[in-house]
Formats: C-alpha cells, structure tokens, sequence
C-alpha cells in the first residue's frame, strides 16, 4: 500500500510541494495545540470553581474525571478514520441500550429519571447519546446514497435516543439533539426541498408541544418572557442571582472575599447551569473572558477543522461537533445573562458533570484525530471531495463569536453600569437586621424640666437581653458567661437556645435592670445584644396629659403615614408626641446577621449604633401650668355635676408662646406604656367628661359674652353707633315679636361702659344695627371660625354660621340670630385658644400663632428654634382704642372687679354661655384677660362649666395665675440661649 505523507515524500514533478506541504502542517499542528489548550483551559476553570464553591473534594473528583477524559481524548486523537464508522455505530448503540435502560433501573431525582448509579458514581446516557448521534448521523450523511435515503436514514436514527431522552424527561437534552440532527442535515448538504419541509412541520407543532412541559420548564420559559424582575422565584429569582453574580465580582473576583463563600450558596446550580456566573463571581469577569475566548477558539477550531478531513464522514464529525459545542455555549452563557431561557443546559467542559466532561473530550479527541490523519494523508482524498465540504460552517463560527462576543460586552455593561447596584442586592440578601430602637428624645418645659422621657434614661431602666441562637449555643462557655451575668441558670438558657428554630434571628432571654444590661454590653459575648426598653416615662402625669399626648406602638393609621415604619416601631400617637414624632424618633440603629439561603445565622454583620432623636423644648413653664391646672381641677370639682369640662391658658400675645395649656378632665399618659395599662385605660374609657381631649383646642363651646369684644372691634370699624355715644338699654330688647333679655336691668351706656358691665341690650342694638357681615367679617379677621395652626394634632376649627351657611344647610338666618350673635350665641362655637387669640389681638393689634414648640436640640448641646410665623397686623388695630378701654373697665369697676387687687393693670372681659349640652343651671363661664395693659405679655383664659358660683368662679382661678405670672414673670419668661438656624446666631 502507498503512503505518502504530505510535506515529507513528495513527487518528483512536484519539487514546491515540500515547503508549502510543511507550512501547512505546521499551521495544523498549531490548531490542535490551541484546541486542546482551550479545551484545558476550561476544564482547569471549571475545576478551579468548584473548589472555591463546593470545596477540594468535589473539584477533586471531577478532576479525576478530567484525567479520564484527556486520556480519552490523546486516544482518539490518534484513532484511526477506517475504524471512525464502526466507532460510531458501537456508540449509537450503547447510548440507546443505555436509554432504555434508566427507565428500568435508572435514578428518578427531582421527577426525572437520567441516571445510572454506578457505585458512588453516577452516569447519564443522554450525554453519551450525543456522540452517538454525532457520529452515526456523519457516516449515513457522508455516504454515497441519494439524499433522500440520507434524509430518512438519519431522521429514523436519531429520533430513538430522541424518543427515550424525551421520555425521562430531558428537556435539554432533547433540544440539543434536535437541534444536531438538523445542524447535521444541513452541513451534510441534504437538499433544501427535503429540508424545508421538516422545517414546516416543526413550526407547526412546536406549540403543541408547550402542553408536554412540566411545570418548572413552563417556570423558566416564563420567567424569560416576562424578565426576571417580574418573575422573582423559581427560574427569575436564579436570573437574578446570576446577574448579581456577574455584576459584583468585579474584574478580579471575590474569592478573597471572606463572605464569597456566603454569597455563592444564593447561586442555583452554581456547578452547571450557572458555572460561567459562579467562575465570574469568584474569579472576576478577566475569567469570564477567559472562558469566553477559549469557547471561541475551541468552535473556530473545529469548524476549520472540518475543511481538512479526507472524507465526508470525518468532516462532518468535526462540523457537528462545532455546531454541538456552540450551541450548548451560546445557549449555556445567554441563560446566565438572562439574554435566553434558562434551558438547563451547562457549559461544555466548565460545568460539573463526570459524563458530560468525558463524552466532550471524547468527541473532541475524535474530531481533532479526523482532521490530523486527513492533514498528513492527503493522497486519500477522495476525489471532488473539496466540493462537498460541510457546507455553512465558517457562518456558523462566525455568527457562534459575534454572539458570544455581543454576551461578553453585555455581562461587562452589566458589572460596570449595574454593579454597585447588584453588588448591594448581593449583601442585602444574605443579611437580616435586628433593629435596635432609637432612644426617644425627651419634652422639657422651657427650663429643662422633664416632661417626656424614654424609659432607659430612667433611674428604674430596663434592658433586654436578646441573642442569636444559632451563633451562641455553639460556644457552651459563653452560654455559662451569660447565664451567670443576667442571673439564670445555665440549664435553663441553654434550652432556650437549643428549643429555637435555627432561622430565629433574635431570642429574648431576660429583661434585666440596666446596670445588669451595662455588665452585659461590657462582656463582649459575640451575637448577644443589649436592647433598652423602648418604653416611655412622663413625670407629670395627667398635669399635660393631652398636651404630650403619648406614645405607642404603630397602628395601621400610623403607618400608612408612615410607609418605612418597622413592624413594632414606636411611635407618637397623640399630642406633641404625634406631631412632633419625626424628630423625637431618631434613627434606629441595625445590628446584621449574615443568613444562609434558608435564613439560617452564621456571623455576624455590620453594627450601626441608634441615633438618638432630638429633645424638644416647649415654651410651657411647668410652675405656671401647675397652678393653672390646680385652679381649674379645684373649680371643677366644687360642684355638683360631674360630666363637665374646663379649660385655662396662659399666651405670650408678642410672639404666641403658650406658657400654661391647663385641661381637665384628665388623664395619665403613663397608662400607654408600653406595656398598655389595661385596667387604667378601660376605667379611662368609662371616665366622664372627655378626658382623653386637650379642651383648649378641641373643645368648641359658646364664647358667650367674650364675644362682644369681637362685636365692638366690628363696631369700631363701621361706627353705625359712634363709641362715644350714650343709648337707652334697659332689662331687655324686642326685634318684632320676640324679645331678649339683659342679665339684669341697665341704664343708658356708651361702648365702654356696656363692656364694662356686659350689658346685652346695648349689643343686641349694636348687632342689629350692624347686621351679621361686619360682625363675621371682624370674626374671622380675629381668628374666629378657624383654627388657630397651635402645633397640636386634632385642634377644632370652631363655628361662626353666616346667612349663606345657614341656609345650605337647611335652615333660615332670621333677624334674632343676628341679634343674639351679638352677644356671643347662637351659630356660635369657639375653643378656649380662639378665645385667648381675639383678646390678644384685640390688646396688641396683631394676631400670633400660638405654639408651644420653642426649640429643639440634644441634651447638653446646642438647640435651634423651631420656625414661627411671624404676627399678623389687624387692619384696625389703630381704632381699637374704645375697645381696649372697655377691656380696663371691665377689671377697674366692671364684671371682673375682682382682678382689681392685682399689682399690675388687667384687661378682660367675662362671659356667662348658655350652652345646650349642660343641665339647668349650669353654663359655660368664661374670663379671658390681657395683663399689664396697655402692652400686656400674657393672655390669660379659662372657662369653667358650672353654676359658675362659690369655688365654681372662674375669676379666682385667672386672679390666681395672674399673680402667679406677675410675682415669678422673669423665671416663667426666661430660657435657656438657642440658636436661630436661619440667621446662624
């Protein structure tokens, strides 16, 4: 037989053969080298990731695999083409005996049954099947039959381990075959006339074919269609997983990282589907690109060497191949890009898979061995055979890198546009936070007397003692420190420890006093933390109860305010409290744990200490407020109903500071805890009188004849009666067929003397002369039928009715209701605030708004006003004069004699309410002042229900904080320095 050997024994009458032919091999030789060192190169990849993911014995075991398969592989290389048909057919065949028999004595494992066990080891024919098929379908397409027995031939052929694969189910397995045996049918130039209509009829069931999948391939068909995002579990949430893989692992990996084993067990299928996300993750994307390239070179390899082989049936098992291993890499790397479905099919020589790693070393061995014997026998070639190539195969490799080169750019757009962003989805997922509370900020007076303070800050504190159980059972000495410190028994601890769930994130042990909690902080115990009792302390009590209000644990209400509240949040649910919650709160801090998967603790994470929130100052002097709500406790109690209500301020009219908010009934905030006094707050709830409402600002009652002082500004304004001028008044006043009474019988009286003594009839005149517009007009200008902006949650706007109101809502304004606005009934209802504001302003000439937050800032440090609004000149404060008079003659010889006595000059005006809600005999009494006129610095009002006789009178209760005010007025008035904010002082 003659052998010739291309570039070594060439022809006589070919004298140039010998250096071409030598180039040429050179350049084959090279092309094997750098298959086989891309082939290596992904397996050493590979094996490199399973040792930093599941550890050396794992990547051990594969890389005995992978000794096998080079073996395997050098064998083939050297294999014989004239044995290369006999090969194919013993392959083809085995594959399917094997096939069939999984479903005898195969492994079922997640609802499939792929694999043989054999000993400790497992093998799975479907890989096999895969160069069955390869080879067989190259020797029926590379023979000399027609095309159509080529055609049916391979159809028939590769439709068994088809069937079979189908059968376990496979689902990939089974595409991949399909999708060989066409790629074969086309490199293996069967015509377009026999193809196409195969073509035409996969189209027409492939979406019948829809109903044969189960329902996690239907999982990850959806998961693609939709996006990851939309699809968080099953196949979206492993998308996302790789994506944050790929997008965190930085150019270099994380392998040094000491959490990048943590992180790796949120990968799925880190192993096989997603080893290329699991080698970026580790390894950084310079290995992905890596892996990339070696993919490349590997199908660039042996699409070219399909050119080579000497016959059809050598060059088709090459082209085949390349078709094979692009595909598996295209489909593999766009499945963990979430660019393809993930279709379960790993990536050829990276993943794990002892049959896999050895059927494609195989194969490649095979192909790179036809395609070296047809380099160095080219006398062989059959004659023509250089036109009937596998056809396609350079397209193929070209379109396999612009693919895989397109997925490359796109995974690194992912880590440098996304990165950060994914990189803190990674740890957000494997980290759970126990929330360590804020200490509340206090409420102080205006001196710094407390108010309102957090429990912990108490001389009675409590701190619990709470651990992670998974991290401290393991350690039995700690266990006994712990014990010993909160002063249970050992036993006793370590079977709390033991009894919780793996998953619990924090497990109270005690509660202790907070020196015991300090001992504990002290200790160091790792996973063992200190958490202050999140309870609130008020130390007066029922003296500001609705004032302060209280605090609680979030409601519903609260947090659809609220949105980012935690569950448990403590927050301000009344009173200043509520509405000053945003900065009494702080920021709690975080104490994190690093969780499995399953949520199970293994270290401990980043701490970031609680940011205490702000103190706040109120302008309230608590000597002042004492002895407002004494009075107004002792007038309510001197008589005989129960069911009754009273309210008493003290303003500043310069700038709105409330100095004394005094309600009663009352109650004890104390009663809100946390823990809720349960028994408090059911005889709380039964209690008469509303004690849960601040009656200052939310109690709307008949102002009575405080009201006349609106009147009379309205009357200043539009002096249809003059002030100066005397009118006849009398015991009563008759508007058509109805007549209104005075309280008692008067004589004729000008503007100041009818304040003086509150003579109805002269306002009943001076009403209907006016009529009720300029009346209202002067109403609202004074405050009156809105509220006030005092920065309390809940204030009641109050009621003036006009004509207009009246009549939409059903009824009729008649000449009497003007008449009797007159004197402060009727469509008439005001708060004890509004009130105090129309004095003042009828005093000043400027409308404040009250408020009684006055600064805020931190123990010991520095503290800011809150803004305020400045004060509203009244458009007729210069004709106020007549008005102001009569508020002084109403104390220098008028209803309100009795503040005569007081060492300084009192305005006032007194008012006697007849209101619907009480019984006979009884009225909403009534006494607003302004002190020292004609400049007074405060306000002061209180009504009183009752007979308003006896201990009943509301004028001791104002004459006794007036001259509290007056003997203490640089202590009530003085402060603490603060800083403006917006001047920087």
């Amino acid at each position: 037989m003659l052998i010739v050997e291309r570039g070594e024994h060439p022809a006589s009458d070919e004298p140039n053969n010998r250096g071409s032919g030598r180039r040429r091999d050179t350049g084959g030789v090279t092309l094997d080298v750098l298959a086989i060192i891309a082939a290596l190169v992904l397996v050493a990849i590979g094996l490199a990731n399973l040792d930093a993911v599941d550890g050396f014995e794992m990547a051990a075991r594969q890389a005995v695999i992978a000794g096998v398969g080079v073996i395997l592989l050098a064998a083939f290389w050297r294999f014989r083409t004239t044995l290369l048909t006999a090969l194919g057919w013993l392959t083809y065949i085995a594959a399917v005996l094997l096939l069939a028999a999984v479903h005898v004595v195969g492994t079922n494992v997640n609802g499939a049954t792929r694999w043989i066990g054999i000993g400790s080891f497992t093998f799975q024919p479907s890989e096999l099947a895969k160069l069955g098929v390869l080879l067989v379908l190259a020797a029926v397409l590379g023979s000399q039959r027609p095309a159509w027995q080529r055609f049916v031939f391979s159809i028939g052929l590769a439709l068994v381990p088809i069937g079979f694969t189908a059968l376990q189910p496979d689902l990939s397995t089974t595409m991949l075959l399909i999708v060989l045996t066409v790629a074969m049918l086309i490199i293996g130039r069967i015509p377009a006339r026999i193809i196409l209509p195969l073509f035409a009829a996969v189209v027409v069931v492939a979406p019948l074919a829809v109903g044969f999948l189960h329902p996690y391939q239907l999982e990850r068909l959806g998961s693609f269609l939709v996006g990851s995002h939309e699809s968080p579990t099953g196949a979206g949430w492993a998308v996302r997983q790789a994506h944050i893989a790929v997008g965190s692992g930085s150019l270099f990996g994380r392998s040094g990282d000491p959490l990048s084993g943590l992180l790796a067990q949120y990968l799925p299928e880190k192993e096989t589907d997603l080893a290329l996300a699991s080698v970026v993750e580790q390894y950084g994307l310079v290995a992905g690109g890596v892996v990339i390239v070696a993919a490349i070179v590997l199908v660039w390899r042996l699409a070219l060497a399909s050119r080579v082989p000497r016959s059809p049936h050598g060059a088709l098992v090459a082209g085949g191949l390349a078709v094979l291993l692009g595909v598996e890499i295209i489909v593999s790397v766009g499945g963990n890009l979430g660019l393809l479905p993930l279709a379960g099919v790993p990536f050829p020589l990276l993943s794990y898979g002892g049959t896999a790693l050895l059927v494609h070393l195989a194969a490649l061995g095979v192909a790179l061995g036809v395609r070296r014997e047809g380099a160095r026998r080219r006398l062989w070639s059959m004659p023509g055979w250089r036109y009937r190539r596998p056809r396609l195969m350079r397209v193929t490799a070209l379109m396999s890198t612009a693919l895989l080169v397109s997925f490359g750019l796109y995974g690194w757009n992912l880590q440098t546009v996304r990165g950060e962003e994914l990189a803190a989805a990674g740890q957000e997922q494997m980290t759970r936070c126990i929330r360590l509370p804020a200490p509340r900020g206090s409420i102080t007076d205006r001196h710094g007397a407390p108010l309102a303070v957090s429990a912990s800050a108490a001389d009675n504190a409590v701190d619990r003692i709470v651990a992670v159980p998974a991290l401290v059972r393991s350690r039995p000495d700690d266990v006994a420190r712990l014990a010993a410190l909160i002063g249970q028994p050992v036993d006793a601890v370590r079977t709390a420890l033991d009894n919780a769930p793996a998953t619990t994130l924090s497990l109270p042990l005690a509660d202790v006093p907070a020196a015991v909690g300090d001992a504990v902080t002290a200790a160091g115990i790792t996973a063992v933390l200190v958490v202050p009792e999140a309870r609130r302390s008020y130390p007066t009590g029922s003296l500001l109860g609705p004032v302060i209000g209280f605090a609680g644990i979030a409601t519903p209400t609260d947090t659809q305010r609220w949105p980012d509240l935690p569950a448990g949040e403590i927050v301000g649910r009344a009173g200043l409290e509520q509405q000053y919650d945003s900065v009494l709160r702080g920021v709690n801090g975080q104490q994190c744990v690093y969780v499995t998967p399953p949520g199970i603790p293994v270290a401990m994470g980043k701490r970031m200490e609680p940011v205490p929130g702000a103190d706040l100052r109120l302008s309230l002097d608590r000597g002042l407020q004492e002895r407002l709500s004494t009075g107004l406790v002792a007038a309510l109690q001197a008589q005989r109903s129960k069911n009754v209500v009273g309210a008493a301020l003290a303003m500043d009219p310069r700038n709105g500071q409330i100095l004394a908010l005094a309600s009663a009934p009352s109650y004890d905030n104390n009663l809100y805890g946390p823990p809720i006094n349960a028994a408090g707050l059911e005889a709380l709830a039964k209690a008469p009188g509303h004690p849960m409402l601040e009656h200052g600002t939310q109690a709307a009652l008949p102002p009575g004849s405080t009201f006349k002082l609106v009147v009379a500004s309205a009357a200043v304004v539009d002096p249809v009666i003059p002030p100066e001028r005397v009118i006849p008044t009398g015991g009563s006043y008759t508007l058509g067929d109805h007549t209104f009474g005075n309280w008692k019988p008067m004589g004729p009286m000008n503007l100041v003397q009818s304040i003086a003594w509150s003579n109805d009839v002269y306002f009943y005149k001076l009403a209907n002369a006016l009529g009720p517009g300029p009346i209202i007009d002067a109403a609202h200008a004074l405050g009156v039928g809105k509220r006030t902006g005092i920065d309390l949650p809940g204030e009641s706007e109050g009621y003036i009715g006009t004509p207009d109101s009246v009549a939409a809502n059903g009824g009729t304004w008649y000449g009497g209701s003007t008449v009797i606005l007159g004197i402060g009934q009727g469509a008439l209802q005001v708060t004890p605030l509004q009130t105090a504001l129309w004095t003042g302003g009828v005093a000043t000439g400027q409308i404040v708004t009250p408020r009684l937050g006055m600064a805020t800032g931190t123990s010991g440090g520095v503290y800011a006003t809150l803004p305020t609004p400045a004060p509203t000149p009244l458009p007729f404060a210069d004709k106020l004069g007549p008005v102001r008079d009569g508020m002084r003659a109403v104390v220098t010889g008028g209803t309100a004699a009795g503040l005569s006595g007081l060492p300084f000059p009192v305005g006032a005006k007194t008012g006697t309410a007849e209101d619907g809600s009480l019984s006979g005999g009884s009225y909403d009494n009534w006494l607003s002042t302004a002190a020292p006129m004609p400049d007074p610095r405060v306000v002061m009002t209180a009504v009183v229900q009752g007979p308003g006789s006896g201990g009943n009178n509301v004028t001791n209760l104002i004459a006794d904080g007036l001259r509290y005010f007056h003997d203490h007025e640089a202590q009530v008035l003085a402060t603490d320095p603060v800083q403006d904010p917006v001047a920087g002082r």
